[in-house]
C-alpha cells in the first residue's frame, strides 16, 4: 500500500491539504492575468500549490497551456533565453516543422534559429548562430506573449529557481528588459502570457524583487501560509489510521513545533515511523525516526558550518541565543564580533548563504528548522 506521507515529490488531489486558501488566491491572480512571485524555502510546498491551483482551474473549465523550466543550471543569458523559447514553443507546437515556422515568424531578424541537427542530438528547439545581443534579449522575452496572443491561447509560464538569473553574466540587464516587456503586456488584450516566478533561495529572491525592486508593481507576492497545527495532526493521525496504526497526538504536537509545521520534514519523519512500526507509534519510534532524518541531512549541515568563518559562527550563535541587536556593545563583546561594521558584513554573509533571513521587524529567522535543531543540539551542544 502506498504511504500517505509523501515527501519526495509534489502532491495534488487527496494528498494535498492545508493550503486551499493559497490555491484560491493564486487561481484568482492567474485568472486575472497577474504575474506572481512565490518565494519560499526549499520543500515548502510551492510546486504543490501551483499544480493544485492549475488542477482547480482546469476543473472549472478554464483553457490554458502551461510551460515550466528550472533555472538551477542556467549560467548564461543565452542559456536562459534558449530555454525560455524552447519551453514556450513546446506549449503550442509539437513537430520540427512547426518549431521552424514559429521561430522564423516571430524571431526573424535575431540570432535564434531552429537547428535540426541540434534538435536531433540534444532535443534543443531554439539555438543560436551568434552571440546574444540586446535585440535578441528583447525579442525572446516578447516571444511567449506574441505566440500566446496571436494563437489566442492563455499561456502560463512557471520559472522555477528564478533567483539563478543572477548567476548569468548580467542578470540585472535581463531583469530590466523583462520589466519593459511586462509593461508592454499590460496594455495588450487577453489572452496572453502570465508568469509565475518561483524561488527557494529566499534572500536571493528578495534581493531581486524587494531590494532592487525589479518588477515593482508588475508582480503580486504570494506568501504561503503556515499550515494549521491541528490540521496537520488530523492529517497525520488519519494517515496512520488508514494503515492500521495509532499515534499519540501529544507526540505530533512536538513534531510540529520542531519542524515549524513544514510538511516535507513532517512527512519524511512520519513515513519513517510508518515503516518502523506495526501498531502503536511510541516516543522511541519517533526518536529513532528523527535520528534517521538527521543522518540524511547531517552531511549538508556539516558542510554549511564548515563554510562559515569563526566570526560568522559567532553571529549564528548570538542569533540562536535570542539576540536581535547585534551592534550593541555588550553583544559585540560577548561574541567577539569585532565591530558594528563587521556585524553588517556577517549578517550579509549569513543571508547570502541562505542560513538566516530577517523579517519585517529586522529579527533574524533561521530558514531551515531541522538545521536550527541540529546546530543547537549537536554543533553548539545546547540542551533542548
Amino acid at each position: 500500500m502506498d504511504s500517505p506521507f509523501i515527501y519526495y515529490r509534489y502532491v495534488t488531489g487527496k494528498n494535498f491539504f492545508g493550503r486551499r486558501e493559497d490555491c484560491k488566491i493564486l487561481g484568482n491572480l492567474l485568472a486575472q492575468g497577474e504575474h506572481v512571485v512565490l518565494c519560499e524555502p526549499p520543500k515548502a510546498g510551492k510546486t504543490s500549490v501551483i499544480q493544485q491551483t492549475l488542477l482547480n482551474l482546469r476543473v472549472t473549465g478554464r483553457q490554458f497551456a502551461v510551460g515550466q523550466f528550472n533555472l538551477m543550471n542556467i549560467r548564461t543569458i543565452a542559456d536562459f533565453l534558449t530555454r525560455l523559447g524552447s519551453t514556450a514553443l513546446r506549449t503550442v507546437a509539437t513537430t520540427p516543422g512547426e518549431y521552424q515556422e514559429l521561430i522564423g515568424k516571430y524571431l526573424d531578424g535575431t540570432h535564434f534559429l531552429f537547428d535540426q541537427r541540434s534538435y536531433a542530438e540534444t532535443d534543443r528547439i531554439v539555438s543560436l548562430n551568434w552571440d546574444v545581443d540586446d535585440n535578441d534579449i528583447l525579442a525572446m522575452l516578447r516571444f511567449p506573449q506574441r505566440i500566446a496572443r496571436d494563437r489566442g491561447t492563455a499561456l502560463i509560464l512557471i520559472l522555477d529557481e528564478f533567483q539563478c538569473i543572477g548567476n548569468t553574466e548580467d542578470g540585472d540587464k535581463v531583469c530590466k528588459v523583462f520589466e519593459k516587456v511586462l509593461a508592454e503586456m499590460r496594455g495588450e488584450p487577453k489572452p496572453g502570457c502570465t508568469y509565475i516566478f518561483s524561488g527557494s533561495m529566499v534572500n536571493a529572491m528578495n534581493e531581486i524583487f524587494r531590494h532592487k525592486r525589479y518588477f515593482y508593481r508588475q508582480v503580486e507576492f504570494l506568501p504561503l501560509r503556515t499550515i494549521d497545527e491541528k490540521e496537520i495532526i488530523d492529517y497525520v493521525h488519519k494517515g496512520f489510521m488508514n494503515s492500521g496504526k495509532e499515534v499519540d497526538r501529544t507526540l505530533l504536537h512536538g513534531v510540529c513545533r520542531l519542524f515549524r509545521n513544514e510538511m516535507c520534514y513532517i512527512n519524511h519523519l512520519t513515513a519513517i515511523c510508518d515503516s518502523l512500526s506495526r501498531g502503536y507509534i511510541v516516543e522511541s519510534t519517533m526518536t529513532e525516526a528523527l535520528r534517521i532524518v538527521l543522518s540524511v541531512h547531517e552531511p549538508r549541515f556539516l558542510a554549511t558550518m564548515d563554510s562559515l568563518t569563526t566570526f560568522q559562527v559567532s553571529l549564528l550563535k548570538a542569533i540562536l541565543d535570542g539576540h536581535v541587536k547585534f551592534s550593541a556593545s555588550e553583544v559585540i563583546r560577548a561574541y567577539g564580533l569585532n565591530s558594528s561594521a563587521n556585524v553588517k558584513r556577517l549578517k550579509d554573509a549569513l543571508m547570502k548563504k541562505e542560513i538566516v533571513t530577517f523579517n519585517e521587524k529586522d529579527e533574524p529567522v533561521v530558514i531551515d528548522p531541522l538545521f536550527e535543531y541540529w546546530v543547537r543540539k549537536f554543533y553548539f551542544e545546547q540542551k533542548i
